[in-house]
């Protein structure tokens, strides 16, 4: 794996801890009683984004370091990736 490979790869790991964070422990506008006029009842009602962001740095950075592993370890090859659907014939 090279540098752009493992930016690229810690980018969408990021992304997707972001989409999978952002919704625990979040309270729509109306769980909260206060609606916001001209926005939806299931607005958020207080989205701390800096603590979100902080956690799903973190998280990913694990993933991350863990497939970096794998993939630099040689745990997984590139010859058992092509060969794995013989798993299943």
């Amino acid at each position: 794996m090279n540098l752009t490979g493992a930016v690229v790869m810690y980018a969408i790991l990021w992304f997707l801890t972001l989409f999978i964070v952002v919704v625990i422990g979040q309270r729509s506008q109306q769980d909260a009683g206060e609606i916001v006029p001209g926005t939806h009842a299931g607005a958020p009602a207080d989205l701390n984004f800096k603590r979100k962001a902080l956690w799903t740095t973190l998280i990913a950075a694990a993933i991350w370091a863990v497939l970096a592993w794998i993939i630099l370890g040689g745990v997984i090859t590139r010859a058992d990736v092509a060969n794995f659907d013989r798993l299943f014939r």
